[in-house]
């Protein structure tokens, strides 16, 4: 991402209800399936601003990785400079087996190499170790804002899942999320196809809404994230797989 990517995120993550949302789901899944120790260790890939690890650094201790120049000096803002790497040779700096937990929240889609990424994960997971990541979904949802971001992709669900292979990861969840709005979604990205007026207006991201309306769509985005029943579509994809 670039420089003005990262500005708007430093601006409204600890508000929004997308960035608070999609933080607190994340946690709330490691913390029911494999609940952290302060000694435990976890790798935050694409850490972005930091304020998803730093939350994290209260439960166990965190290593934050990112590949941007913007990213690692806000990073190193935050954590001691031995927690913060990126990669080296194309390979992250971490030993085979050395970590319990890794998290990627919307990181696999900037990648052209999602697969290697995934594999990455299960070399560094100890066994029982829990990788944690959320997705954009959908195709149909593809835009501007997508190009903008510099997303290679978007996902379904049997794409994400088939990414982590049955010999290294057993799938404890895989749903669609943000369910209610993804009607409104479609329809308006629908109508910005082709629409240059569009392609400068601000997106929905960029700005916090009325705190009535922050606070119900964080309900709604975090109550489907946790819930188990499978959904047939949805704007995000979480998943959560444990290495064999």
């Amino acid at each position: 991402m670039d420089t003005a990517e990262y500005e708007n995120l430093a601006r409204v993550e600890k508000e929004h209800w997308y960035y608070v949302g999609k933080r607190e789901f994340v946690r709330r899944w490691i913390q029911r399936i494999r609940p952290p120790t302060a000694t435990e260790r976890l790798l935050d890939c694409g850490a972005g601003t930091g304020i998803f690890a730093e939350e994290m650094n209260e439960l166990c201790d965190v290593t934050v990785m990112d590949t941007f120049e913007e990213s690692l000096a806000l990073l190193r803002q935050r954590f001691p400079a031995d927690r913060v790497i990126t990669l080296e040779d194309g390979e992250v700096p971490l030993g085979d087996h050395s970590i319990e937990y890794v998290t990627a929240l919307d990181v696999l889609e900037h990648v052209p190499d999602d697969r290697g990424v995934v594999k990455g994960f299960a070399r560094m997971l100890k066994p029982g170790g829990l990788a944690a990541v959320t997705v954009p979904a959908s195709m149909s949802l593809w835009s501007d804002w997508d190009v903008g971001l510099q997303h290679y992709r978007r996902y379904d669900r049997p794409q994400l899942i088939n990414l982590f292979d049955e010999q290294d990861w057993e799938l404890v969840h895989a749903n669609y999320t943000n369910v209610p709005v993804f009607p409104l979604v479609w329809l308006i990205r629908r109508l910005q196809r082709g629409n240059k007026k569009s392609e400068t207006s601000a997106r929905a991201e960029d700005k916090v809404p009325s705190s009535l309306l922050n606070r119900l769509l964080k309900w709604q985005f975090v109550r489907f994230a946790m819930s188990w029943l499978p959904m047939p579509f949805g704007v995000s994809l979480v998943l959560i797989a444990r290495r064999r």
